[in-house]
């Protein structure tokens, strides 16, 4: 009798193990279902409202990534309504080559853009220089932000010693709508003399006034 009650509750506390067996394998195989789910589901959100997120990530991944690239939305802090023409000016107080490697560019108001400089020290020693930055009209010093500037640093180069340095920047939206072209003029001079004066030539675009 006893022996006959120990089989039955074995076989109750086996079948119960089985329904609990079968309940959480339903549970594993719901839990992943909804995670499969998930991605189709977000994908629907993200069209109806007009996220691209994840589309964007799995096209970074995919061999068509530069393709995909040109298809993102536009950068909405660019206001391409508006070009600004920048123009590039280099002044050497001293012996040096120095020079924009491109006389202007134009860009949208909030696009970014990098120019390169070039430096030759003419010199048979080593000099150390660094470079100053002035803006017309003047009104537009405060709208030009610099990134990247070779103007942030001092330079030591040595005898006949060529350089190339970036300018990277971008103006802000808020430029004043009569500023159509904005000259960032740089003069480069030894480090330890006195600061040259702006050029005689641009010293009336600097201050404002009529440019020669």
């Amino acid at each position: 009798m006893i022996v006959s009650t120990n089989r039955s509750g074995i076989a109750l506390l086996r079948a119960e193990n089985l329904r609990m067996t079968a309940k959480l394998a339903v549970i594993a195989a719901l839990m992943f279902g909804f995670g499969y789910a998930l991605v189709p589901i977000y994908k629907a959100i993200c069209n109806a409202l007009g996220i691209n997120v994840l589309s964007v990530a799995e096209r970074r991944s995919g061999a068509g990534a530069l393709a995909d690239v040109r298809e993102r939305p536009a950068n909405t802090q660019v206001d391409r309504t508006r070009v600004v023409t920048i123009e590039f000016d280099a002044n050497a107080r001293g012996p040096w080559d120095f020079k924009p490697a491109q006389r202007s560019v134009q860009v949208h108001p909030g696009e970014v853009a990098t120019v390169m400089y070039e430096f030759r020290n003419m010199q048979n020693r080593t000099m150390a220089a660094q470079a100053i930055a002035s803006f017309a009209p003047m009104n537009s010093a405060g709208h030009f932000n610099k990134i990247e500037c070779f103007c942030f640093n001092e330079y030591t180069l040595a005898p006949g010693e060529s350089r190339q340095w970036p300018v990277t920047f971008y103006v802000d939206a808020k430029l004043p709508k009569d500023v159509t072209t904005i000259t960032l003029s740089y003069t480069f001079f030894e480090v330890g003399g006195k600061v040259p004066a702006a050029p005689a030539g641009r010293q009336a675009a600097l201050t404002g006034g009529p440019r020669s």
